[in-house]
């Protein structure tokens, strides 16, 4: 018998998508109201029949943007065509298989768990027996526990397959077809850890150069253990954040390849990774003052806000954003115990300020090149544009000024024995924070400015010719 002539049954979770839609409805659902992460385990102990109901009742997803096996979904479509049945038999409740079911447009028919019975493993093999006959479909899977429908099929496909499932399935079953995962697990991980922004944290070492300590040892031991301490925390909320962005991270076009947007990774590895980030970063804490410890915990929590929903708030996220890396300066401070300078601060508010305003910037225009009236969750508008180019611009030139009104107080001739030739940086300012709003304004500017000046050739030509500056008049 043909393979065309036999009804093929395919799974959703890890197979048809890179994805578990339980886990997708439950971080939209604490995504919606946090609170519900109190009802989860409450819902879990009626059976996870239940619990997949009560969460499918209350969220609703964007099928369209689910990241779909786009290899697999070519090969049943031209099973389809040649005339082939192709059922969806997913444990996912009947309503969100029912949705993407009538989203692609591909099936027969949809075998999905209900509220009350969980259509995983044996429970799945005894229905697909009951609907098709022993050894009269074939099954499209991806996991350990399909083992039991596979060994009641007449053929399978593996999907994704880790470990010897493969080498398993086919003990069972006439294994005629596989299909890749998506990547590599440990370079997924690395990318959602994003490495590259913790270059971000050398802002901790900004006090104690202030302070003339760059060649003390031990204070260079504590800013690199509280450079360490930020760069794991940093990447706890990088972690979550792609977790409740995933759906928004899904409709942009680089965001959109983000590990858990795109699959690479499952969502459920978050769950276990945050907490452990976060043990790594109190460890290391414990080893540096109290403060310090007070001022990471500070900077983990404004984040954490900023995730949660201030992002959302429209001034108050660049004012949050700024307020992030000036955090990053105090932690620096107290990790090592030198003096905080106010005008360092103001410098660096105003500074970033200016930065995440460029971010938004840029965010926004993106979405104009794609149609869209509003950055996809953001309170912005394509109608800010221009404003948001105005309170940027002068942000930007306000922290020249503060420069300026540091290096004519008399303070600094006790701490430079050129100090005039401090005045140096003040055009170079003038110069960097111009050409970063030129470039935005031609829409050339990365989403993050930040990581543009490490990568942008004259912002590091400016960055060594500063560095130039304040060694001449130390």
């Amino acid at each position: 018998m043909s393979h065309a002539a036999v009804p093929l049954c395919v799974d959703l979770d890890g197979t048809l998508i890179h994805a578990d839609l339980l886990v997708e409805t439950c971080v939209a659902l604490l995504r919606k109201n946090p609170l519900y992460l109190f009802l989860l385990p409450w819902w879990l102990l009626r059976g996870k029949a239940h619990l997949k109901a009560q969460v499918a009742s209350r969220v609703l997803l964007n099928h369209a943007a689910l990241p779909f096996h786009r290899e697999l979904l070519q090969w049943l479509t031209d099973e389809r065509r040649e005339g082939r049945q192709i059922w969806l038999c997913t444990a996912s409740n009947q309503r969100l298989a029912e949705a993407v079911a009538l989203h692609l447009q591909l099936f027969d028919g949809v075998l999905a768990s209900s509220d009350t019975l969980n259509l995983s493993g044996k429970q799945k093999a005894e229905m697909l027996v009951a609907k098709f006959g022993n050894r009269a479909f074939d099954y499209c899977g991806n996991d350990t526990v399909d083992l039991h429908v596979w060994s009641v099929s007449r053929g399978g496909v593996v999907v994704n397959a880790h470990g010897d499932l493969e080498q398993r399935a086919r003990q069972v079953t006439d294994v005629y077809r596989t299909f890749g995962s998506p990547g590599h697990h440990v370079r997924a991980l690395c990318r959602l850890l994003r490495p590259h922004q913790w270059a971000k944290n050398a802002l901790l070492f900004v006090p104690v150069a202030a302070a003339h300590r760059i060649l003390d040892p031990t204070a260079l031991g504590h800013a690199a253990l509280a450079f360490l301490a930020f760069c794991l925390c940093a990447s706890s909320v990088y972690v979550l954040n792609d977790m409740l962005d995933v759906e928004a991270d899904r409709q942009h076009p680089r965001k959109s390849q983000r590990p858990f947007a795109s699959g690479a990774l499952p969502l459920k590895a978050g769950f276990a990774l945050i907490p452990l980030l976060l043990l790594a970063t109190a460890g290391i804490a414990w080893l540096l003052p109290v403060q310090f410890g007070l001022t990471l915990g500070g900077y983990y929590l404004l984040t954490l806000a900023y995730t949660l929903g201030v992002k959302q708030l429209v001034i108050v996220d660049v004012l949050c954003l700024a307020g992030l890396y000036t955090i990053r300066i105090v932690a620096g401070a107290a990790a090592v115990a030198v003096p905080l300078s106010l005008w360092l601060l103001l410098f660096s508010l105003f500074l970033f300020l200016s930065l995440a305003l460029v971010k938004r910037f840029a965010e926004l225009q993106v979405m104009q090149r794609q149609g869209k009236l509003e950055a996809a969750g953001r309170g912005y508008r394509l109608d800010d544009l221009a404003l948001l180019e105005s309170l940027g611009t002068g942000a930007g030139y306000m922290c020249v000024l503060v420069l300026a009104l540091y290096i004519n107080n008399p303070v600094v001739e006790t701490l430079y024995r050129h100090p005039e030739v401090l005045w140096a940086l003040c055009p170079l300012m003038l110069y960097w924070i111009t050409r970063v709003w030129v470039v935005s304004h031609r829409g050339l500017m990365h989403d993050d400015p930040v990581m543009f000046a490490l990568r942008d050739r004259a912002s590091l030509v400016i960055g060594v010719l500063g560095a130039i500056v304040i060694w001449a008049a130390t």
